[in-house]
């Protein structure tokens, strides 16, 4: 008999209270059991509306979801985030309503983020958006009524295209436990590589990074594979540990939560070396987020392929392509990206069904109020004063959004330095002390401050309110506040 999803979406079930609406922001809003579990829902799907000429094609409908409606929100380009979303929706009965260009929306006239997105929920079940600014579709999900996945923000994350990515090499691959993942191109300024990462690492993966020159990882996201993710810089060359950059080296990430070393004796990282690539992940130059237009590009074809160590790798590519991946590999029989780009229908079907609650699996709804717990604590800078995200493309940064898009950061302590550190809650970019800047904490009841952040994590949460983050002293004193007697002079330059 074919797979049937024991659906729930049943008169009974329709009296009774929905649990509370989930959002898809980050992949790291999923656990690695919940994509397992889309996956699962996805591959029931394949199994019964695939195409009967391609196996990996959807081909076929249902009406799973014939009383529900996507919205589709993109003020960037796209062409298979969008449409396969949209296929998605209505082969599983749904419709779509869409909004594909900004020129031609209200928000041409002016109008904010915050006011679209609680318009939308009115008109539709669950929306999908995408964003030039990194950290919009976090804004959106907090003014939202309804599930909100994020189709791409800025250079910030893709998460849909990471699920993507590992139900396809979970097809060829059966595991996704310890592969080695070679990723090539604009490392800084794709989104979709700043998920995959994070995923791979949570998976135990070994990544090596191929980056075109100045185009290496984000040093916020080189710091997470590192230190929140446990993952080790090796050196390629010489097989052993190294404190330099991620370029000619490679993160080797442990299999397990909290375990520090994938292999215990440095002598055998040897072997994590000179194991063979299972998968090339190539991306493009995101021009779009350079000043520059033109710049040198590694270009992946037969005679990179050729070397011994790629001989059982995959070939993957979110598309679009423009010059990086040559097409003489099309017909190669380790190109998988048209494939991959088959599977984003399947996946994102699963996706919409489990935030839909059209199926009885209740994985998915663990959370209350929309996301995954936060690991830190969350500091929200009063307006108008303290400290502002760094990142220029934040969505705090957009004049429009201000006002609906507080300064709000993670407070999360380095253990290492027994310090702490701000992270914007909508970009996830990390403010950290530097030489030319000495944060200091201000305590608004007693009008007095203290040099840095190292007890900011053991404020009560309660209490956090009653405290602005300056940058240095001078601000801090030019606000009305007395440095706190420590013995110390507060330095105003």
């Amino acid at each position: 008999m074919p797979w049937r999803p024991d659906w729930a979406y049943s008169t009974a079930l329709m009296t009774k209270a929905l649990p509370p609406t989930r959002h898809i922001i980050s992949i790291n809003d999923l656990s690695n059991k919940e994509i397992e579990t889309i996956f699962e829902v996805a591959q029931g799907l394949l199994q019964e509306l695939a195409d009967r000429n391609v196996h990996y094609r959807i081909g076929r409908s249902t009406d799973l979801a014939a009383k529900s409606v996507l919205a589709s929100l993109f003020y960037e380009p796209s062409t298979r985030t969008r449409l396969s979303f949209e296929s998605a929706m209505l082969r599983l009965g749904g419709a779509n309503i869409t909004s594909a260009d900004p020129a031609v929306s209200s928000a041409a006239k002016g109008e904010s983020l915050a006011d679209t997105i609680r318009v939308i929920s009115n008109y539709s079940d669950i929306v999908v958006i995408r964003h030039p600014r990194d950290g919009a579709a976090r804004l959106a999900a907090e003014y939202s009524q309804i599930p909100v996945i994020n189709g791409g923000d800025g250079s910030h994350e893709h998460p849909t295209q990471t699920l993507c990515d590992l139900f396809t090499l979970r097809s060829k691959k059966k595991s996704l436990k310890n592969m080695k993942i070679a990723i090539s191109g604009d490392l800084k300024g794709s989104r979709t590589i700043h998920s995959f990462v994070y995923a791979l690492a949570r998976f135990g993966a070994t990544i090596d990074p191929l980056p075109a020159p100045g185009m290496e990882l984000p040093e916020h996201v080189d710091r997470r594979l590192r230190e929140e993710f446990h993952s080790r810089i090796v050196s390629k060359a010489a097989g052993r540990s190294e404190a330099g950059g991620a370029i000619d080296a490679l993160y080797v990430t442990a299999d397990q939560p909290h375990q520090l070393a994938l292999i215990p004796e440095p002598e055998d990282y040897g072997f994590i070396v000179q194991k063979k690539t299972d998968a090339v992940y190539v991306t493009r130059f995101q021009k779009e987020r350079w000043a520059e237009k033109e710049r040198p590009y590694p270009k992946i074809d037969a005679k990179f392929m050729r070397d011994e160590k790629y001989s059982e790798a995959s070939v993957m590519h979110p598309l679009p392509r423009v010059n990086e991946l040559d097409v003489s590999l099309d017909k190669d029989r380790r190109a998988i990206y048209f494939q991959q780009a088959a599977y984003g229908v399947p996946v994102r079907m699963a996706l919409i069904s489990l935030l839909l609650h059209l199926h009885k699996n209740k994985s998915l709804q663990q959370y209350p109020g929309g996301f995954a717990e936060p690991q830190h604590p969350v500091y929200v800078q009063p307006i108008g004063t303290g400290i502002t995200c760094g990142n220029a493309n934040c969505i705090v940064c957009d004049p429009a959004e201000r006002q609906y898009a507080a300064n709000k950061f993670y407070i999360v302590e380095d253990e290492a330095r027994q310090r702490c550190k701000l992270r914007c809650v909508y970009c996830e970019t990390d403010i950290n002390e530097d030489a030319a800047a000495h944060f200091v904490m201000a305590d608004m009841t007693r009008k007095i401050f203290s040099f840095g952040l190292t007890s900011l994590a053991r404020v009560a949460a309660e209490r956090l309110r009653h405290f602005v983050i300056y940058r240095t002293a001078a601000e801090a004193t030019a606000a009305g506040f007395q440095p706190r007697e420590t013995g110390k002079k507060a330095h105003t330059g």
